[in-house]
Order: structure tokens, then sequence, then C-alpha cells
């Protein structure tokens, strides 16, 4: 017979609180919303760190992920560690969804979905071109340059015309070892800021605004962006809901990252299956939502 019934999952940062670190607070916040949540439904819930060394994880019956956002700094590992704890207890989301959304090729299946995207250009390891003859490709004038498979705004940069030439150095190192994309900067994300609609059993429960500071393009609060309560249309309700029946399975919880792009077209940003801050905090009820999802997992 198993302990527990759900092992909420963070990082080793982020599993105890530290002083005058806001952001620490909010996930500690955030999963102590969930972990009450179940609780009130009398399941034993514990809370732990992905990489615990001592904890034996077939003694829970699921593993709900939640702030686990130092994986991509110790990929290998994280992935023996997923491919073996997948074989003892049952993940939240699946091993199948969360390694699809680790990696953003998942981007390019939306899109053969029907799913709009940003517009992205996928540059795989080793490629061979530079930076300027990319950007001349792809008819770039001022782009995004991020990494495949990252989290928290790791390795990206801004790049135009003016300062490409001081990133060739950079993009050459990191496409020997990692897929890079490149995409048009989008203006709107700036002038408009980025939608967060939250999707918990494939409906829509609530909405975040996410700006930037004045100076930045990066809406992570990481970096200084700030968010914000905010009430979506029902078009924008129907385009985050269709993204998540365009999965290759449906996801308990989602983030929906959306925008106005260049065209005047919403478009998909980043789809958050694996470690999404929720915002529980501005929404409480959508923590119950989830933990009645997982109670009837568990009946």
């Amino acid at each position: 017979m198993k302990t527990y019934d759900v092992v909420i999952l963070t990082d080793n940062e982020h599993l105890k609180l530290v002083e005058n670190n806001n952001i620490v607070k909010n996930v500690l916040d955030e999963d102590n919303y969930i972990k009450v949540a179940l609780e009130k439904l009398n399941l034993k819930v514990l809370r732990l760190s992905w990489n615990d060394k001592n904890f034996d994880w077939s003694q829970t019956k699921y593993i709900l992920f939640r702030s686990t956002w130092d994986y991509h700094k110790h990929f290998q590992e994280f992935s023996s560690w997923l491919n073996k704890v997948s074989k003892q207890t049952t993940l939240l989301n699946s091993e199948n969804i969360i390694r699809w959304n680790i990696d953003k090729h998942y981007l390019l299946d939306l899109q053969k979905q029907g799913v709009h995207i940003c517009e992205s250009y996928f540059i795989e390891i080793g490629e061979t071109k530079n930076l300027k003859s990319l950007a001349t490709q792809f008819n770039l004038s001022e782009f995004v340059l991020k990494p495949c498979v990252s989290g928290g705004g790791r390795h990206t940069y801004k790049i135009n015309s003016k300062n490409l030439e001081q990133y060739e150095e950079t993009f050459s190192q990191l496409i020997k070892e990692e897929a890079m994309i490149l995409q048009p900067f989008q203006q709107n994300i700036i002038d408009k800021g980025e939608i967060s609609l939250v999707v918990i059993n494939g409906k829509f429960t609530h909405a975040i605004l996410k700006t930037a500071k004045k100076g930045d393009f990066r809406v992570q609060d990481d970096f200084g962006g700030t968010i914000e309560n905010y009430t979506p249309t029902q078009e924008e309700i129907n385009f985050a809901e269709k993204a998540i029946k365009a999965c290759k399975e449906e996801p308990i919880y989602a983030r929906v990252d959306i925008f106005t792009d260049n065209n005047g077209k919403l478009a998909i940003a980043e789809l958050e299956l694996v470690e999404p801050e929720l915002w529980f905090r501005k929404q409480p009820k959508a923590a119950n939502k989830l933990a009645e999802g997982i109670k009837q997992l568990l009946s």
C-alpha cells in the first residue's frame, strides 16, 4: 500500500523559504494552495524536490509537477530520473506530455494541427551558418534567439542589425550543443503584453496579463516583468482550449501563453505543460478544480 496519494514536485532552489526572496515565497504560496486543496479532499500529500535522494518514489500514487524550474540546468539527470520514476508511479502531467513539451519543437506539432504559433525557425545542432546569414535567409531584421530546451529566459536574446555581431560567438558555441529557435521580434508583446490562460481538466479557469518592464522584452518576473488579472475574450478562451485539444494527449493542467502577432493574429508564444506558474494566488478556486481532477483519477 502506498504511503502518499500525491507528491507535489519542486526543485532544491524552491524547496524552502529564502530570506528576502519573493520568487521563492510566491512558489511556496502557490504550492500551498494546491496542497491545502488536496488535503481538504482527505488526500495524503507531501512536497519534495525532484532530485531528493532519499524518498522512495514508488510510495506515492501520483507526482504532481509544479516548480521543477531547474531541470534544464541538469537535463540529463532529470531525463534519467523521469524515465526511472515513471515506471514506479503516475506522473501529472504524464511522461509523454512532459517529454513532448520540454522541447520547443512541439510548436511545429501544434502548427500541423491548425494552431497558429509564433513564427519560428528551428536551427538544429551542428548548423554551420552564422547568425547574419540565417537572418538574411529568413528575412529577419529584428528577432529573438533562444534554446529549444530552456526556461526562465535562459540564453534568450533580442538581436538586430546593430548588435548581431556581438552574439555571433555566443550562437556558435550554443549551436554546438543544443538546437535553437529564431523568432521575429513581436512588438505587441511590448505594447500589449502576453496573456497567460490557465486550463484545468481541459477547461479555462482564469487568465493573467504579463508585461515586461520598461526597456526589456522578457515578461518573466525574474527580469522585472509584472502580472495583473485579465479577463480574456471568448475568442482568446476558445483559442487556448483549441491548443490544448491539439496536444498528443490532454494534460490535467496547462498554461497557454498567447499574444497578438505582427500580422494581427492570435498566436501561441508557449504552451506550458511541465512546470507552469498557474497563479493560484490570483484565483484560488482553480487550485480546487485541479485537486478535484486529481481526486477523480484516484477514485
